[in-house]
């Protein structure tokens, strides 16, 4: 009797954002990270959509790692009929719960001043969902270590491997039956500041792979050099630096980057001030799991102690107000939301002030939007004109680039059935499906969104 496994693409397909990935297979269903849609209006309403799945039918979610955009559904999955378990390692669920909570509360906090505002065309306006709905989803957590087959049931058992890119993630590996389905997730970068380098598969049948940079080849930059040549301009114009960043690995590595600068007498001793409230709990994790990164006890207490962690709102203000030039970390890093929004409606429409970006930008974000030259961003409902200069160090990002995806390819002995590329946008997937195909001679595909597969076997 043949195998069949069916693979339903609910996010993640043709986008970087909302990675979700059904696999049925023996009267099993399980999910792929639960991820929500950012960036693009479209996408982000499908958010607001029950998946076209039956969602009751899920037992098992399993994690590749932490971010919004793998984790950021959870509650509405929940919300939906979903009475199953959420697997993930432990430093993934600690950042799951951060970020999870954060979301509801930042959803809430927005419906509560679009409501008082009146500047949405919802009447009400809902939070996507609140917080008691992120506990709900949280309640499901289960961890599992890394490394280790678990077994499902007679027919599949899973396997998380450390892959880099953020503290806790890993790539997936399925056995179905005797044939093994790989899913990537996020891969990190070999010689990471905070990160091991990523593990490799050595064996796939069926690979999912993502290709945020699948087109690109990240810049060798001199990332201190240019970081020190940004900062004492930022001091000469008597301006502010302005970095929104993502709160996970990214946060954490500007501030030891910052910190090891000052250290070396690269730059002076300029205030720098943190001001993301899940920044400061990721930087927890961090203390809780001193396994999972590279950062010694000794460097993690002297970078807290020079840098100031903003705890409250009055002191988001008070920062605001301080005349001196200053390098301000916040987040969030596409601009989306969050404290930065605050310091950018003070100080983007004065010359002096410099806006760093030092991730990926999705379409349709503010982020990318500053990035491609905008002359004006919108934000808690009203346009402000961008006087400010804005800048970029790509080399700083936490995804691997062209050659890093076919190097972690590289390690894997048999020829794939097929790869499917997820988590890019077309003209990356295009660009990398070609290299693919040159270097390995592989079958690769880009599947649709909501496209279902079939395999038999």
């Amino acid at each position: 009797m043949k195998s069949k496994v069916k693979i339903t693409f609910l996010g993640g397909a043709k986008t970087v954002t909302g990675s979700k990935y059904l696999i049925e297979a023996f009267s099993t269903s399980i999910l792929i990270d639960c991820g929500l849609f950012q960036g693009l209006k479209d996408l982000r309403l499908l958010n607001w959509t029950p998946l076209p799945i039956n969602v009751a039918s899920i037992q098992k979610v399993l994690l590749t790692h932490g971010h919004l955009d793998h984790v950021g559904y959870l509650p509405r999955l929940v919300k939906q009929g979903f009475k199953g378990t959420i697997i993930g390692t432990a430093p993934t669920l600690a950042i799951a719960e951060i970020i999870l909570k954060d979301s509801a509360k930042i959803n809430e906090e927005e419906a509560k001043k679009a409501n008082k505002e009146h500047y949405s065309k919802h009447k009400p306006a809902l939070p996507f969902y609140t917080i008691k709905e992120a506990e709900q989803a949280i309640a499901k957590f289960e961890v599992q270590v890394e490394d280790k087959w678990i077994a499902i049931n007679n027919h599949i058992s899973y396997r998380f491997k450390y892959n880099g890119h953020i503290i806790g993630a890993t790539f997936i590996e399925l056995d179905i039956e005797g044939k093994r389905f790989v899913f990537s997730g996020d891969i990190g970068r070999v010689n990471d500041y905070l990160l091991d380098d990523p593990k490799c598969p050595e064996h796939a049948d069926y690979l999912f792979v993502e290709s945020t940079y699948g087109d690109k080849s990240h810049p060798v930059d001199a990332v201190e050099d240019r970081l020190s040549d940004i900062i004492k301009d930022t001091i000469n114009n008597r301006g502010n630096l302005i970095i929104p960043s993502f709160a996970v690995e990214r946060l954490q590595m500007l501030m030891f980057i910052l910190f090891k600068l000052y250290q070396k007498n690269k730059i002076p001793n300029i205030p720098i001030f943190v001001d993301s409230p899940m920044g400061n709990n990721v930087l927890e994790v961090f203390k809780r799991f001193p396994k999972w990164h590279k950062l010694s006890d000794t460097d993690y207490n002297a970078m807290c102690n020079h840098i100031n962690i903003i705890t409250s709102y009055a002191d988001t203000w008070k920062t605001i107000d301080d005349p001196r030039s200053k390098i301000i970390i916040a987040g969030s890093g596409m601009v989306t939301g969050g404290r930065v929004l605050t310091y950018l409606q003070q100080l983007i429409d004065e010359a002096s002030t410099t806006i760093l970006l030092v991730g990926y930008q999705a379409e349709g974000t503010r982020g990318r939007l500053l990035k491609e030259g905008a002359h004006e961003i919108k934000f808690y409902g009203k346009y402000y004109p961008v006087k400010a200069s804005v800048t970029n160090i790509d080399s700083l990002s936490a995804h691997a680039d062209q050659d890093g995806l076919l190097n972690w390819l590289s390690a894997i002995k048999n020829t794939p059935d097929v790869v499917y590329l997820v988590h890019g946008e077309p003209t990356a997937q295009n660009a990398l499906r070609v290299k693919i195909k040159d270097t390995y001679g592989w079958t690769v595909k880009i599947p649709n969104l909501f496209e279902t597969i079939e395999i038999s076997f």
